[in-house]
């Protein structure tokens, strides 16, 4: 078979393959089970193989790399189109072959297993970070039945929680008590939980040169600069800032016709994690980051005189992106730009 490309549809356990030739003719239809497809795709000649970009395709476009072939990802989104009748593994996998040979169509890029590594430590923090806070909510309703009021936040929480398992006069019945101390025991090992994993985020990012670079950008911490670290492989992979900008959600959507041009509220697409660090950091910069007499901090205080505080710490995070993709395509380091001098 002269393969050109071969789409694949991938799944936990069976896989669908679509390949065509140079002519787009469709020479190759296979099922295929998981313990097969390795061996099977490392005979195959040479081709560009495309799956989409879904759980699992990391890991499989790394083991295609290795066996020399060419590997590209599609958002799902992308591919949904050009799926012609109905929707089976069949159909998919054409429809991925389909997506693949539009010359405008955008690629997902390739994480490799440190990259993977580090947005897995992520998303366990966020979601011991849920656990943590529903937990809060739990341990303060729960009290409120009982008419005693804890105020919000986790120290208070903590500390009102062991006033009020030692006070004996508060009216709780002895098995409630006992329950309130096992909430309490599960809140602190939920934060040392939380506290490991953000030790680890801390000792990746003095261990890795560009975290490093990308720390010095006002409104960026370690758990940003980590979460760009794992989230952009190759800044290559946009043509410029605002390409990443938007990748991120951090742009205008449009809703335009003829010659009228409306922009509205930010898109919202991409990573929501990534975008609201950034946007979290940038709020802290707006906060902070002032009477500094350079281009940075002058542009920061025209867009707090012009903008609303929410407006001008999106307009700071979709800078701060722009500066973190040149900062990542150069090497260079953070520059905050010129200062005058009084005469």
């Amino acid at each position: 078979m002269k393969l050109s490309v071969v789409g694949i549809d991938i799944a936990k356990n069976v896989f669908q393959l679509h390949g065509v030739d140079n002519t787009g003719k469709a020479v190759l239809r296979k099922r295929m089970t998981r313990d097969k497809l390795g061996a099977y795709i490392a005979n195959l000649s040479q081709c560009t193989i495309v799956m989409e970009s879904c759980g699992g395709a990391n890991y499989w476009a790394r083991v295609f790399e290795r066996s020399g072939h060419l590997v590209k990802l599609i958002s799902p989104q992308f591919v949904k189109p050009f799926v012609k009748t109905n929707k089976n593994d069949a159909n998919d996998a054409e429809a991925i072959v389909e997506a693949a040979s539009r010359p405008a169509m955008n690629f997902v890029p390739i994480k490799q297993a440190e990259q993977q590594d580090i947005q897995s430590i992520h998303r366990v923090r966020s979601r011991v970070v849920r656990n943590r806070t529903a937990l809060i909510n739990e341990i303060r309703g729960l009290n409120l039945e009982y008419g005693i009021t804890i105020a919000p936040g986790a120290s208070k929480v903590k500390k009102a929680m062991c006033s009020i398992i030692a006070d004996n006069e508060n009216g709780l019945t002895q098995s409630l008590r006992e329950c309130m101390q096992d909430l309490y025991d599960e809140l602190v090992a939920v934060e040392g939980r939380q506290k490991k994993l953000e030790k680890t985020i801390r000792h990746i990012c003095k261990q890795n040169e560009t975290c490093r670079r990308i720390l010095k950008v006002p409104g960026v911490g370690e758990l940003t600069a980590t979460a760009i670290v794992a989230a952009v492989p190759d800044a290559n992979e946009f043509k410029n800032g605002r390409h990443m900008s938007a990748w991120l959600g951090l742009v205008p959507r449009q809703s335009s016709s003829g010659n009228k041009q409306v922009l509205l509220g930010i898109s919202k697409r991409g990573d929501r994690y990534l975008r609201t660090l950034l946007i979290h950091g940038a709020r802290a910069a707006l906060s902070h980051y002032k009477n500094t007499d350079n281009d940075y901090g002058r542009w920061l205080t025209g867009k707090k005189a012009t903008l609303s505080f929410n407006k001008a710490a999106v307009a700071l995070a979709n800078k701060n992106a722009r500066i973190i993709w040149s900062l990542l395509k150069t090497g260079d380091e953070f520059n905050c730009g010129v200062q005058r001098v009084a005469a």
